[in-house]
């Protein structure tokens, strides 16, 4: 069978999807006896097209590929999420559009329009998936608002309301003014701003401040318990002339002011600010609730009642310029908390939702690494995981929005954080709570791969959850990728044109070559810089793939058009020619430290190895060296191609696949997906 003159993979892919496909070679089958490996892929949001991070579902890939060409039982399993806030948020987008908001049309005709965007979503992104290559078991497709998980989430939240551990109660949260919903910190974007640092009198002090309009819901002034400056003030009270009339402050000591920030004195605003609202329960201080849920002030504030906060903002500055209390104004880059849906400026506000108490989960979840039950790669990020755990809060997990599994109390309206339901997917994807086979089987689990930056928001939530209701670690290792970003570091952004479409990149030069440049090199926990002329260098090694495979099956043409090859021994192969050996002997080696590589989860540097193997030595040296010997070297020439396929596929399925179908081997596989891994 011939090898066409170039490689094109907009031709090639489709029928190699099909044959894999249509051949059931990444079904996760029970083998008992036999210890799986099993991945449940991170489930991307119902939101639209994939995105440049969810490429980097190609470390999965590589994992399930080498596992399974090993003959582990191999299982990745597919699922979408249902993304409460985002959809919710592009559904409003839509009504709005049309002229129209979900409270005029209503709750149910809401959620069916949630429903269908979520349903074409999920189509399209699967769609997606297949044509990246990804080798996924699809008659397992799990998603977190179907009835299995429904019936999960219903379930984990009886467990832990039975127990105690979940509550209602009035605390500070990040509230999107613009959603009208508690948020999650990962929601909660920060952007470096230009801004303003306020000097203002205020009684005895001077005190410095973003945030003026907020002084109408100050309670104390706080200073470092070892500032020497402040020492005579500490457990002092005075009373000072605010815009709106006299108001009675103390002193109060604590040890979260920095006394290097300003003059080391700062206002205590226990119902806007988060390390104020912990100052606020550590004293018992008063909380004034200063801005509502719409972003306007209060009444509390007096005749600034009904005003945004920035206008707020900037009269109570021109007013106390006006009386001669502001010192000097600083002008300062700060990070100023947004909606990473609706761009909104996200406020702190106390607001009454549901939570669960953390601290009893955490112990466990703590211990599960520490005792080595689960090891994360790289392991430097232990650190940062056990600081989150030891300093975790209480877990908002109510949202105020129709999109979502509705808080399974009577009378409760609001809906589940998403990071609940996704919090126990290990579980919920292999029919948790039910003891199916699968998850008799399948679970624990044996990696989580995603990105660091979210180790805490969701791996430790995983971690948390699947011990607290199964006993058990979800999963054995925890593999954290760095984030995708643009060759000058810049993190990509799809409104601010930075970056690619990774689907746009696989159109113009191959799913493959798109794999291996975002493979190539990388690290754990690593951030990637990839631009198109990486992806465009990796098109140029498939071609070079492609090349030397049909010079060595012209080779063979040369030689006889129906002789097949089987290598003996290496003995007679070395008798011949001194590059015969050399070749034999670079490509033991290259097998051995890919495998070692590959064990210790270094895949950037075993795709490395294997390229430069490839073309440096196979092509560059061997091939032209047999040039002059054709027939004689064909035995060594197919044995090296057929060898180096088996150790490219996880990283280049497509070329790897095809040129494979088209080799003339004796004992040959259906698909090389399923051929023996080399040893």
């Amino acid at each position: 069978m011939k090898l066409s003159k170039t490689y094109e993979p907009q031709k090639i892919e489709p029928k190699i999807s099909r044959l894999w496909e249509k051949g059931g070679f990444f079904k996760g089958k029970i083998i008992k006896g036999k210890k799986p490996f099993v991945i449940t892929l991170p489930p991307p949001n119902v939101t639209g097209n994939l995105h440049a991070g969810h490429a980097m579902y190609v470390v999965e890939d590589i994992m399930v590929r080498q596992k399974r060409m090993q003959g582990v039982p191999t299982l990745w399993l597919p699922g979408f999420d249902h993304a409460s806030i985002a959809v919710e948020y592009l559904v409003s987008k839509q009504l709005k559009k049309e002229g129209k908001t979900k409270q005029e049309i209503g709750r149910a005709k809401f959620l069916k329009r949630a429903k269908q965007f979520a349903k074409t979503s999920r189509k399209g992104i699967k769609n997606q998936l297949e044509k990246l290559g990804f080798s996924l078991d699809w008659a397992k497709e799990a998603y977190t608002m179907d009835n299995v998980r429904d019936k999960a989430v219903k379930t984990a939240f009886k467990r832990l309301y039975d127990k105690g551990l979940i509550y209602q109660g009035e605390y500070i949260v990040n509230w999107c003014p613009g959603c009208k919903t508690a948020i999650s910190d990962l929601e909660n974007e920060h952007k470096e701003e230009s801004g303003q640092l306020f000097y203002m009198k205020y009684g005895p002090f001077v005190l410095a401040t973003t945030r003026p309009e907020t002084k109408f819901g100050d309670t104390a002034v706080a200073v470092h318990p070892q500032d020497k400056r402040y020492l005579q003030w500490i457990g002092k009270e005075f009373t000072y002339e605010s815009l709106i009339g006299p108001r009675k402050m103390r002193v109060v000591a604590d040890e979260a002011v920095d006394p290097k920030f300003g003059t080391g004195a700062v206002k205590v605003t226990p119902g806007h600010d988060p390390i104020d609202f912990e100052i606020g329960k550590r004293h018992n201080l008063t909380v004034i609730n200063v801005i509502d849920k719409n972003g306007r002030m209060t009444e509390a504030t007096g005749r600034f009642a009904g005003l945004k906060v920035l206008e707020a903002r900037n009269l109570v500055v021109e007013e106390l310029k006006a009386r001669g209390d502001i010192v000097k104004i600083e002008n300062i880059i700060h990070a100023v908390g947004h909606c990473q849906r609706c761009n909104a400026i996200v406020e702190p506000l106390i607001s009454k939702q549901w939570f669960i108490k953390t601290k009893p989960l955490a112990k466990k979840a703590f211990e599960a690494v520490k005792t080595g039950k689960i090891k994360i790669v790289p392991k430097h990020f232990e650190k940062t995981y056990f600081h989150w755990l030891r300093h975790i809060k209480d877990w908002c997990i109510s949202r105020q929005l129709w999109w979502g599994h509705k808080i399974p109390l009577k009378g409760v309206e609001d809906t589940l954080d998403t990071w609940f339901s996704s919090g126990l997917w290990p579980i919920s994807t292999l029919g948790w709570p039910e003891k199916t086979a699968d998850f008799n089987y399948f679970y624990p689990t044996t990696v989580r791969e995603t990105g660091y930056d979210i180790l805490f928001f969701w791996v430790a939530r995983e971690i948390m959850m699947c011990i607290e209701m199964t006993g058990k670690s979800p999963f054995e290792t925890v593999y954290l990728h760095g984030l995708v970003r643009d060759e000058q570091g810049r993190k990509f952004s799809k409104t601010a044109g930075i970056g690619f479409d990774p689907l746009e990149m696989t159109f113009k030069y191959g799913t493959d070559a798109l794999r291996m440049a975002l493979i190539f090199g990388n690290a754990a926990g690593v951030d990637l810089k990839i631009g198109e002329d990486k992806i465009k260098a990796m098109r140029n090694f498939a071609n070079k793939v492609w090349n030397a495979a049909r010079f060595i099956m012209m080779n063979r043409e040369f030689k006889s058009q129906k002789s097949k090859v089987k290598i003996k021994n290496q003995k007679d192969k070395t008798k011949s020619n001194k590059n015969d050996g050399w070749i034999l002997k670079e490509l033991d080696k290259t097998i051995k430290k890919t495998n070692l590589l590959m064990a210790n989860y270094r895949y950037g540097q075993a795709a490395e190895l294997v390229y430069h193997f490839f073309w440096h030595k196979f092509c560059d040296k061997y091939i032209e060296s047999t040039k002059d010997r054709r027939e004689q070297a064909q035995p060594i020439l197919m044995k090296v191609l057929a060898t180096s396929l088996k150790l490219l596929h996880p990283f280049m399925p497509f070329i790897t696949e095809e040129i494979y179908q088209k080799l003339p081997l004796k004992d040959k596989k259906k698909s090389i997906c399923v051929e023996k891994w080399p040893q």
